[in-house]
């Protein structure tokens, strides 16, 4: 089939899902929207344009499941998802290992890697962690690594552990995901302009069918791309608890820069260098701003707010303080798991994550003046 025909990948998607029902036709723009861009802007090798493909298909597949799934079993839209604590971002500011560190505490429930690309049926407690849904999951993120090492040191996740939300926002294609897989400017600007609710409530009706099966707990999500949507997140959420960390913007420029090149120079052999730089320290750019327009737009909301510093230096106690923020107690058996979770996986265990601003033609002393107001009003650390 033509690689990115609107049409062709949604009948793949009927086909192999075994039935036709995509709920409400919100996606639909967003999937048009991408096709064209990932056709037209992203200079994908063969690779590239597979693996796409393959994201684009196999997302369809699991939302044509998941509300297949729900048609079955209607109780489901009544299973409660409560006080969910969300790591809103910044991106490449820890986000990643705060969501590991809440994983630990067995009162929490994570959004794992392997069921938010395949989430039906719904993971029982036995089948939360092993069976051969995981397995394929890790069997995939081998290859992936395989394909390109660098992949493992920059931003491993395992199959059971917990991910990002883009996964299950890609599915309703309202989500920053997409651009992991390729630079699309045309779908990049259209994403920011875009109304994200139907995405959460898909979201919300993933979560609810992942919990249906006796997997429950307080759930603990996170994503750099709640930043750039928190009035949808919190419409479909309104009592989410909301937290946000803080890191030298020049460090988060060049890790974040560094990071999209890796992922991204995977599926294209062309130089994207430029646009990274320029898209990514912009996107860091609009993640504050809608942050700080939320904030002033509902000043009695409360958001925790973390430095990375803090996470570096103490991990056990800045969860300990997420807690106190959103009103709850760190028990000191979660307290030891997470305190066993971090001595056993000693930081650079994968290999040492190297970057450099001047390799994206970025300067640090710039970077500072333009994010002079956001350092000053968090006093974050610029080493």
């Amino acid at each position: 089939m033509a690689i990115f025909d609107t049409d062709e990948i949604l009948a793949s998607a009927v086909e192999l899902a075994g039935c036709d029902d995509f709920g409400p036709d919100d996606f639909r723009e967003g999937l048009t929207v991408l096709c064209a861009a990932a056709g037209e802007e992203a200079q994908l090798n063969d690779l590239g344009a597979m693996a796409m493909q393959q994201n684009m298909i196999g997302g369809l597949v699991n939302r044509l499941k998941v509300l297949d799934w729900v048609r079955e079993h209607p109780a489901i839209t009544i299973e409660p998802i409560e006080a969910p604590l969300v790591v809103v971002g910044l991106f490449r500011a820890g986000t990643t290992f705060v969501s590991e560190l809440l994983d630990q505490d067995p009162a929490n429930r994570s959004l794992l890697r392997w069921e938010a690309a395949d989430s039906v049926p719904p993971p029982s407690p036995a089948t939360f962690r092993s069976g051969p849904r995981v397995d394929a999951a890790a069997a995939a993120i081998d290859m992936l690594e395989s394909l390109n090492p660098k992949i493992k040191v920059v931003h491993h996740e395992d199959a059971a552990g917990p991910t990002e939300c883009l996964t299950l926002l890609g599915q309703d294609f309202k989500s920053l995901t997409w651009e992991a897989i390729a630079n699309v400017p045309s779908y990049s600007r259209w994403l920011l302009g875009a109304d994200h609710r139907s995405a959460y409530e898909y979201h919300r009706t993933a979560l609810q069918v992942l919990a249906s099966n006796g997997v429950r707990g307080r759930w603990t999500l996170k994503s750099p791309h709640h930043a750039i949507a928190l009035d949808a997140l919190c419409a479909v959420y309104p009592d989410a608890q909301l937290v946000v960390l803080h890191r030298d913007p020049s460090l988060l420029c060049a890790s974040a820069c560094s990071l999209l090149s890796t992922l991204t120079g995977t599926f294209s052999d062309a130089d994207h260098t430029t646009y990274i730089a320029e898209h990514w320290t912009r996107m860091l750019e609009v993640s504050i701003e809608r942050i700080e327009a939320f904030r002033r737009a509902h000043p009695d909301r409360t958001i925790v707010d973390v430095q990375y510093a803090d996470l570096a230096v103490d991990p056990v106690g800045t969860v300990e303080a997420i807690y106190a923020g959103c009103g709850r107690e760190l028990s000191p058996h979660a307290r030891e798991a997470i305190r066993a979770y971090v001595d056993a996986r000693p930081r650079g265990r994968f290999g040492t994550h190297g970057y450099r601003l001047a390799d994206y033609g970025l300067q640090q002393g710039q970077l500072r003046e333009r994010f002079a107001d956001y350092i000053a009003r968090y006093d974050v650390p610029t080493p």
